[in-house]
């Protein structure tokens, strides 16, 4: 028992381990994260709908969203963005790992007809021949990967992006990061019940690594009948450090916001959005 329970508490290096799969593609709690997508009212899976009624309309405006427009929009869950921004003529295509928030977006699109191409895949592993004008990752999705993870997927923007093309994103900022404090927590059905249908003991160990500016949330789960270890990681960056890794990959910076709604601006603010050009 004192052996084990020194594994749950141990600190691993930062993205020493990735599970993003297990929780979006896992059969109970992809459905949990679904019904977060899905409540309007809430900012946990996806934005509240006003923000994201406010947020499509800024990105409409800003980028001149009509039916010439191609959009890839990666980490689409259940085709939030995808549908509202395919309702303004754009041609956009949605990629997800989760098979249960792709059929979801899926059904939605068949209903409304709206011409959505839906890849149910790990975006890091995306290719197509398709071009786009602009490339959305919402929810700050980019914080989840790994510096070489990241330098993959921004590679891979340039890659698909006609030329001029753009990427939009949003990011967790310092600000939230000096928020982030370590911290472990026990709690038999840890999260009311999110991560079994059944009995279970979780465990949440929370380690902070403020030389890298990286948070993670390790979930250790205990069930009777298997003990799983879920990592949450997620990357806090400041502007500066941002832009350079854009640059890097080939790519200007045109603007910072505070959201993807185009709020102006605000170094205090706990998130922030970037726009970046394809040079």
């Amino acid at each position: 028992m004192f052996e084990e329970l020194e594994r749950i508490n141990e600190r691993p290096e930062p993205f020493e381990s990735y599970t993003a799969s297990d929780l979006w593609t896992d059969e109970h709690t992809s459905a949990q994260m679904l019904s977060f997508h899905l409540n309007e009212a809430i900012d946990v899976s996806s934005r509240n709908a006003e923000f994201i009624n406010r947020s499509v309309e800024w990105i409409a405006s800003r980028f001149n969203v009509g039916k010439d427009t191609t959009i890839a929009d990666f980490g689409c869950g259940p085709g939030l963005y995808a549908t509202r921004l395919a309702k303004r003529g754009a041609n956009v295509t949605g990629i997800d790992f989760s098979e249960r928030s792709i059929e979801y977006a899926k059904e939605v699109a068949a209903r409304e007809q709206l011409s959505i191409s839906y890849m149910k895949q790990n975006y890091l592993e995306f290719e197509t021949e398709d071009r786009f004008n602009l490339v959305l990752m919402i929810m700050c999705d980019f914080c989840a990967l790994s510096p070489r993870q990241r330098k993959l997927i921004l590679s891979k923007f340039h890659r698909i992006l006609k030329s001029r093309g753009s990427v939009l994103l949003d990011v967790y900022s310092l600000a939230a990061f000096d928020q982030r404090e370590d911290v472990a927590t026990y709690e038999v059905n840890l999260l009311n019940g999110f991560w079994s249908p059944y009995k279970y003991h979780g465990f949440l160990n929370t380690f902070k690594y403020d030389r890298e500016k990286v948070v993670l949330d390790k979930y250790t789960i205990v069930e009777a009948e298997r003990t799983r270890t879920v990592y949450n990681w997620l990357q806090y960056f400041a502007p500066e450090e941002l832009e350079r890794e854009f640059m890097e990959a080939g790519f200007s910076i045109e603007g910072l916001y505070s959201d993807v709604a185009g709020t102006p601006y605000d170094r205090k603010s706990n998130e922030f959005a970037v726009i970046a050009r394809r040079a």
